[in-house]
């Protein structure tokens, strides 16, 4: 045919003399004809043609690599659901580590966990479907946009969304361990990238808006995860992190600070950090971030404030109340006291050990359960008659067991404490929900109680453990797994397969599910304490279940909160798989927590951070057991 249109042209009259549109229409027929031929001769088309196929054998899937298929730039990423959002900054909204929250979905219990198969989703679906005679059915996963990066969005802003369609997922439950540890570290890797690369030395990064948000300006995020990197052996980004602190990392700044956080965070992670390495210069920048929120504790009744100017050497109760959270006064003890050891400087311990005696004598206590908020001025407590284990509340009995064992477990007034607390627990706080009788923790305000439990709760299972594994009755350690099925039920229950902040437990016979969640409690805040008692229960039990759990939901914070230019995303909506609705914010604590916790569930080492050695303050922050001698 290419012969026969040349010979036409030469009969009817010579190229330049044709015009501008026919030569075109010449030259897009030879081009056409040519693109034909190749696409249908064999030898050719094959170079072009690939897929993983997986051959089904008696004893497993074994995946046959032939030459990749080449698919959507959608389809050949199998990480991140979230596309690149916009460059442009984003006002910090005031950050609160409080309240948590929760949904519902009934799954059936015992829930294998999963893994992404390199396959092409869309095509598995309808030969499947084919096979089976029945209408496509897709599973869909999330698909955040740019524009959907808002603090409070909700389900109907997924209208005429378009989703990716999810990977289907195969049961790998028993994953080689060294495989779930390399998977924990490329989710740090990537966190870490996005961090870089948007947020370098500042507090948190915002990974879908590609910013970062300020807290107090004292690169939060970088000495939140120190520890991190050591233990994860991560060597590189542990080095160009410590080049920061020594060069670029100052205190004197103008600059109000947390007393509560910047402790647990900023001189937990350096006195850690200092331990793990022997690095002095982590010890020097302790002790001066330390020095420097010394003011806070000058107050009439050495409870402090909550706030502290750094630079200035003030300090200041919120402006809206004289009052400090129960929480925040009562935690902030392990780090202080080891600064007191590493410095011999007494006067850290001295501070804060009169914060807990004051706290032991105090009236309003019920059965050992203490109120959420006390008087800077009085030291008394304040508004009575309300009692949880959720914000607020919640790590002062986290730190009464932590400083008994930290000391030598020679204090035996915060030992009394912590077991009248959780007698306190058992009579007023522990119900059962219907209809599966899962053991929950709710709440008691002025005698009515509440079926209310916020996700920070989830730190019980695995201190009640770690009592235990030091000698506290055994059946600490009953209580422990049965709380430990709750929080885990918690995430399987989500369409999402994460957990909510704040969940309501239904009690009445006849109640089709255990848990429901309100509008305003759907969000995840990528939180570390159920991962952290999976991690103490897997530790002392050997329990592969406990792994398994983890797997599952680390499976999903990558399904679901992972953002393709780096770093994870906390969401609003742990109900809608299609649409979890991202905020844009990614906690330090996520690098300083979360996925700490998720490679030391995953070790086969017991003296990776050793329980018998170590104690983790609430940060996820280990310091050592004192010597029996001191």
């Amino acid at each position: 045919m290419t012969m026969q249109c040349l010979c036409i042209v030469r009969s009817s009259m010579k190229w330049k003399q044709l015009s501008r549109l026919q030569r075109n229409l010449i030259l897009f027929s030879v081009a056409l004809m040519l693109v034909c031929g190749i696409a249908t001769y064999p030898t050719v088309t094959e170079h072009f043609r690939g897929l993983t196929v997986v051959v089904k054998e008696d004893e497993g899937h074994v995946l046959k690599l032939v030459i990749p298929e080449v698919l959507p730039e959608s389809d050949k990423q199998n990480q991140p659901l979230v596309p690149e959002p916009p460059s442009e900054k984003q006002k910090r909204a005031p950050h609160k580590r409080g309240p948590p929250g929760l949904q519902n979905r009934l799954q059936k219990k015992g829930t294998r966990s999963d893994i992404q198969v390199e396959e092409n989703p869309i095509q598995e679906a309808k030969k499947a479907d084919k096979e089976k005679g029945e209408k496509p059915l897709v599973k869909r996963g999330a698909l955040i946009e740019a524009d959907q990066a808002t603090e409070g969005g909700t389900a109907k802003e997924a209208e005429n969304k378009v989703a990716v369609p999810a990977v289907e997922q195969e049961d790998h439950s028993h994953e080689p361990e060294f495989d779930r540890l390399e998977a924990v570290r490329d989710a740090f890797r990537h966190a870490w990238k996005g961090y870089k690369e948007f947020a370098w030395g500042q507090d948190e990064l915002r990974p879908i808006s590609k910013s970062y948000g300020e807290w107090f300006g004292l690169g939060l995020t970088l000495i939140d995860a120190l520890d991190t990197m050591w233990i994860l052996n991560l060597r590189e980004e542990f080095e160009e992190a410590k080049t920061w602190v020594s060069t670029e990392l100052s205190f004197n700044k103008n600059v109000d600070v947390n007393l509560f956080e910047s402790t647990i965070r900023i001189l937990g992670g350096l006195l850690s950090t200092y331990h793990l390495t022997g690095d002095a210069l982590f010890l020097d920048k302790a002790k001066d971030i330390g020095t420097r929120l010394m003011p806070a504790f000058n107050t009439p009744s050495k409870i402090p404030y909550s706030d502290v100017n750094i630079g200035k050497g003030t300090a200041h109760p919120p402006r809206w109340t004289s009052d400090s959270t129960v929480a925040e006064v009562t935690s902030i003890q392990l780090e202080f006291r080891e600064l007191s050891r590493l410095t011999q400087d007494t006067r850290y311990r001295a501070a804060v050990d009169k914060v807990m005696q004051k706290v032991h004598k105090l009236e309003g206590k019920q059965d050992g359960l203490v109120p959420m908020f006390i008087n800077t001025n009085s030291g008394q407590f304040t508004h009575l008659g309300v009692f949880t284990l959720g914000a607020r509340a919640d790590s002062y009995y986290e730190y009464l067991l932590k400083q008994w064992i930290q000391g030598g477990q020679k204090e035996t007034e915060l030992l009394e404490d912590y077991l009248q607390a959780l007698e306190g627990v058992k009579k007023n706080l522990l119900k059962k929900s219907s209809p599966n009788s899962l053991t929950f923790v709710g709440e008691l305000s002025h005698g009515q109680f509440s079926p209310k439990m916020d996700h920070l709760v989830c730190f019980l299972p695995g201190t009640l453990a770690l009592g235990a594994h030091h000698g506290l009755p055994a059946d600490h350690m009953e209580l422990a797994k049965q709380l430990m099925e709750t929080c885990y039920q918690m995430y399987a229950q989500m369409e999402t397969g994460l957990s909510p902040e704040i969940v309501h437990f239904n009690m009445h016979e006849g109640s089709i599910r255990d848990v429901d969640v309100k509008l305003a409690d759907r969000h995840n805040l990528l939180r570390p304490e159920t991962v952290e008692s999976l991690f103490y229960l897997y530790r002392f039990t050997k329990d592969r279940k406990y792994r398994d759990w983890g797997w599952e939901i680390l499976q999903n914070f990558n399904k679901y909160t992972k953002v393709s230019t780096g770093g994870y995303t906390s969401i609003n909506n742990v109900r809608d798989p299609e649409y979890p609705s991202p905020r844009d914010k990614m906690e330090s604590f996520f690098l300083g927590e979360t996925l700490k916790y998720f490679y030391l569930l995953f070790s086969d080492d017991p003296e990776l951070v050793s329980l018998d050695k170590y104690v983790f303050n609430t940060e996820a922050h280990p310091l050592p057991i004192w010597p029996s001698a001191e």
